[in-house]
């Protein structure tokens, strides 16, 4: 079955076009409905919460009033369950009427007005994960089309109640068909997720040129544990993810929890560092209208955006393990760095850790470098390749550095 699955996408892949959007040069950025808000469709009981047009206006709303897209946080997407559970008379999807009374199109509009993009959500299946109506081979097309005519601006492609044989066939059908409408529609993929993430099952080099982003691994949880277990899953399948991402196409860890329930603030600036390490897509998934200042803060850290958004767009490596400690190393744009020490212990007390720019393979410059503690936002000093880096880091937390060359004028 596998190769047949196999033959199939590479007959596909000489087949159908590259995507060609031109988009995400740089990792998106934005909101999703999912991980704060799952399947709620009780709009009876619960208004202000339920998947519906009023969530995802004042979402919006939000977006703009407290700063999110002056930072970069652009889409604002729906995930499952905002579809009525059967099409139309011809065919295709439509919005649930009593959640969605105004329309995708009308919803669409009022997201553009405010500077921002629409996403949404389909799946390469029967049903959805949630089980509402799924593209299937057929009518892939029409969704394509029936999107596009929405003028949405994202389709995040899931793949339940599916198999490998239709995905192989549907995922590149469904970049072709998106790429057809003449819309640039970021093309987020789950094909991956569902194929263990590794090859030979997953072949990157195709999912390259047909999606912009792609999940990996699990559906991340409201929980330290999930976040480091997706960490720890990155760390040691880097080889063939590294290379996988490049501007335009990027590995997808899934939505950052910060401002959620589930972790510690040392554990929030863990994500946020992690991710822009990993060179992730930045979703939140939280409710921004009761987000505490401290949370706020870190999601809008200029420096660890920055760091995320470099346009070399080269993801970074776990580079030491040592004990407790990982030590990750991202190359930036004009010989800049960024490190990150991540503590995975748990034992209570801060553990201190002593490195140098020597031995973490910085030294183009001989002149030296600025180091600058991303979290803390302070200038930390000027360091020569074997000057001491001391730091201290808090049980499930992690400390940013920024490293740049002296001679570098430019400052985010």
């Amino acid at each position: 079955m596998w190769l047949v699955s196999l033959c199939i996408v590479f007959s596909l892949s000489t087949l159908c076009s590259s995507l060609d959007n031109g988009l995400v040069r740089t990792p998106p950025m934005g909101w999703m409905t999912w991980e704060r808000f799952r399947c709620n469709t009780d709009c009876m009981n619960d208004p202000d919460n339920c998947i519906s047009e009023y969530l995802i206006r004042s979402i919006a709303d939000k977006m703009v009033d407290d700063g999110w897209r002056d930072l970069g946080y652009v889409y604002v997407s729906i995930d499952d369950c905002w579809a009525q559970k059967k099409r139309d008379a011809n065919g295709r999807l439509q919005p649930d009427p009593e959640r969605f009374p105004s329309g995708m199109k009308a919803l669409a509009d009022y997201v553009h007005s405010k500077g921002l993009k629409l996403g949404i959500y389909g799946d390469m299946g029967n049903y959805t994960c949630m089980g509402y109506p799924g593209t299937t081979l057929e009518n892939i097309k029409v969704d394509a089309d029936t999107f596009a005519s929405w003028e949405v601006d994202m389709l995040k492609f899931d793949g339940c109640y599916s198999n490998a044989v239709d995905k192989a066939i549907g995922y590149p059908k469904m970049s072709a068909a998106l790429n057809a409408t003449g819309r640039p529609i970021l093309y987020s993929c789950s094909w991956p997720a569902y194929e263990g993430g590794l090859p030979p099952q997953v072949n990157y080099t195709l999912l390259g040129n047909i999606c912009n982003m792609w999940r990996n691994y699990d559906d991340i949880q409201d929980s330290w544990d999930s976040v480091l277990g997706i960490i720890k899953w990155y760390g040691k399948n880097q080889d063939v993810l590294q290379p996988a991402a490049a501007p335009g196409r990027w590995n997808d860890p899934d939505m950052l929890i910060i401002g959620d329930f589930g972790l510690s603030y040392e554990q929030a600036k863990s994500q946020m560092a992690m991710w822009a390490i990993l060179a992730a897509p930045l979703f939140m998934s939280n409710d921004l209208r009761t987000i505490s200042s401290e949370a706020r803060g870190i999601l809008q850290n200029r420096l660890a955006i920055y760091i995320n958004q470099d346009f070399l767009g080269r993801q970074g490596k776990q580079v030491m393990e040592l004990g407790p400690l990982d030590v990750w190393k991202r190359e930036l744009v004009d010989g800049q760095y960024a490190v990150a020490v991540l503590n995975k212990g748990t034992d209570g007390l801060p553990k201190p850790f002593t490195t140098s720019l020597g031995l973490l393979n910085i030294t183009d410059c001989s002149a030296g470098y600025k180091l600058y503690d991303v979290f803390e936002k302070e200038f930390v000093g000027e360091f020569q390749s074997n000057t001491p880096i001391n730091l201290k880091l808090n049980p499930t937390g992690a400390v940013m550095l920024f490293i740049r060359p002296i001679s570098t004028m430019y400052f985010p």
